[in-house]
């Protein structure tokens, strides 16, 4: 009997490796497979499905768990001898998770592992160098607020957050045209909670989310999580595809817009003042919220600062992110929520349902480490040295590349966006760039269904000058020596 996969496994209620192995179950339970039988070679059967290898090899490690095969190195995987009764086909081990669950457990076996390699250049990486913590300052401020304030800071906050550091984030955000009050924030456990909460606002299990394809991937994560289904949006050289907008909008499954219109993840774009005009004429007409993740706000290094979704937005459908994980360091795990009205006392809610309220200590150090201007001391340092390394990286970028790579120039942030030409598959390429000391994260894993990508995303956080030009070297080499074997189609890789 063909094997017929169901690719959304909330409809059909077992994750993909789960089918699998239950097709091998009934086979064997009913004779079609017999004692000895071999089965399909995990990377052919995983080529002809068009899924992912991890998956037939858990599919595989289930069946083994069952008693129902064994594998041999170098041999392949047999059916056992008197593998399995008839009606033990669900026995595969543990309790059944949540389809959700095992949705997004498939996810998390898809992104790219870069082993022991504790040498390589790490341009695959968004998290700051902790070379530049500002850890001294902050201590500082942290003892002299816990001094001064007492126990009281130990205690639990109210689920809105710290008073203090809403009006010192509402005073920021109103310098860059964003009009909010303290009132109008809901502090949160870095910006991946404040995902999780504001997309909770307006979606629940199995409606749409509509997404910007590339789309930062852990948010794919989020979806995942919380049972919602995207809708991939193209990105353009200028930023989101706008008449794919309109379509994916008129849609009534689709709940809400997701964007990084500032310092895009993973590309890098700003969008342009028109472009994001016409998309709030969009969503408008549409009556669909936007949560515009600002999470590298603070990270301009050059050209002319964009006003932001939110300070455009007169209709008050505007969502706004804030994150000190990149800017300061992600140990902080502060953001912050900007909205309006109804939606701010529905994240107090939730906010108070998923885990009452964050550490006061740390909110009420960093209300002072933004007030007495130790917060700006530190940006300016930390732009210096990411404007250095942006511009070594990009001048690598472009001395070391072959003709026909195309990259992506930041005006912020920390991330550049490679297209290599067709037929490079960047998820192959990433083995043999960790062999050489080089990491990098490969498109596929910015792709709303993990398939195959020609491109890839650079950063220049964790990494210094030097290494940075010497890491695109290595790549370029590589590059060069893969186009010389000569194009090749881009297999399909489902997660």
């Amino acid at each position: 009997m063909p094997l017929m996969l169901e690719r959304d496994s909330l409809r059909d209620g077992r994750p993909v490796y789960r089918q699998i192995a239950d097709h091998f179950l009934a086979e064997i339970g009913c004779g079609r497979l017999v004692t000895g039988a071999r089965l399909p070679a995990i990377r052919d059967l995983a080529r002809s499905l068009e899924v992912n290898r991890d998956t037939v090899a858990l599919a595989y490690d289930a069946l083994a768990n069952a008693g129902a095969v064994e594998s041999t190195v170098g041999r392949g995987t047999f059916v056992r001898g008197s593998a399995i009764a008839p009606g033990a086909a669900a026995d595969l081990g543990p309790p059944d998770l949540s389809p959700m669950t095992e949705n997004l457990l498939e996810l998390e076996r898809a992104r790219p592992r870069f082993g022991s390699a504790v040498d390589a250049i790490p341009m695959h990486s968004l998290v700051p160098d902790p070379a530049l913590y500002p850890a001294d300052s902050f201590r500082k401020v942290l003892s002299r607020v816990l001094q001064e304030v007492g126990p009281e800071l130990l205690l639990y906050g109210g689920p809105q957050g710290f008073p203090r550091l809403r009006e010192v984030l509402a005073e920021r955000l109103r310098e860059v045209e964003i009009d909010v009050g303290a009132e109008d924030i809901v502090l949160c456990h870095g910006a991946s909670q404040g995902i999780h909460l504001a997309t909770r606002l307006f979606a629940e299990a199995g409606d749409t989310v509509a997404i910007e394809e590339p789309t930062y991937n852990n948010v794919l994560a989020v979806m995942r999580g919380l049972g919602l289904k995207t809708l991939p949006v193209p990105m353009r050289d200028d930023g989101l595809d706008l008449d794919a907008l309109e379509h994916a909008l008129a849609r009534p499954e689709v709940k809400l817009l997701y964007a990084i219109p500032t310092f895009h993840n993973p590309t890098g774009i700003t969008t342009a003042l028109a472009h994001r005009h016409r998309l709030l004429e969009i969503v408008a007409r549409h009556r669909k919220p936007v949560l515009e993740d600002a999470y590298e706000m603070d990270l301009r290094i050059s050209g002319r600062a964009v006003p932001s979704l939110a300070a455009l937005d007169t209709a008050g459908l505007v969502v706004h992110l804030f994150s000190f994980s990149k800017s300061l360091f992600p140990g902080a795990r502060v953001g912050a929520i900007s909205a309006r009205g109804r939606i701010v006392d529905a994240l107090v809610a939730q906010k108070q349902a998923t885990d009452l309220s964050d550490s006061m200590l740390l909110q009420a150090a960093l209300a002072e480490f933004v007030a007495d201007g130790s917060y700006d001391r530190h940006l300016r340092k930390l732009r210096r040295v990411l404007r250095e390394r942006r511009d070594a990286l990009l001048s690598a970028l472009e001395r070391e590349m072959p003709g026909g790579v195309r990259w992506t120039r930041p005006d912020g942030g920390y991330q550049v966006w490679v297209e290599l030409p067709e037929g490079l598959d960047t998820g192959e390429l990433l083995a043999d760039a960790v062999g050489v000391g080089v990491l990098f994260a490969p498109g596929f894993q910015f792709n709303h269904d993990g398939r195959a990508s020609n491109r890839l995303r650079l950063t220049y956080a964790m990494a210094d000058s030097e290494p940075l030009r010497r890491g695109v070297e290595a790549l370029a080499r590589l590059v060069r020596e893969r186009l010389e074997r000569g194009p090749r189609r881009l297999a399909r890789v489902h997660i």
